[in-house]
């Protein structure tokens, strides 16, 4: 399974988080973005098997991402 990821500064800071947009709940922080989706990694490993131990359905991944340039 994908996953999309949304990676956002942390306001006044230069740390970053995340979160799943598909798995309330599911976030992580970190000082770049490599660690930042390590972190992720592990964290949305965590999420799906704590929902699998209490017998929760996985949500199928649905987000999608694109990006979309315009003039500023």
């Amino acid at each position: 399974m994908q996953y999309a990821i949304v990676i956002e500064t942390a306001p006044g800071s230069s740390n970053y988080s995340a979160y799943v947009p598909d798995l309330p709940g599911c976030i992580t922080t970190g000082c770049t973005i490599e660690e930042v989706k390590h972190n992720m990694q592990e964290a949305i490993e965590l999420h799906l098997e704590g929902l699998r131990e209490g017998g929760l359905p996985i949500p199928e991944p649905s987000t999608q991402v694109a990006t979309i340039e315009v003039a500023a």
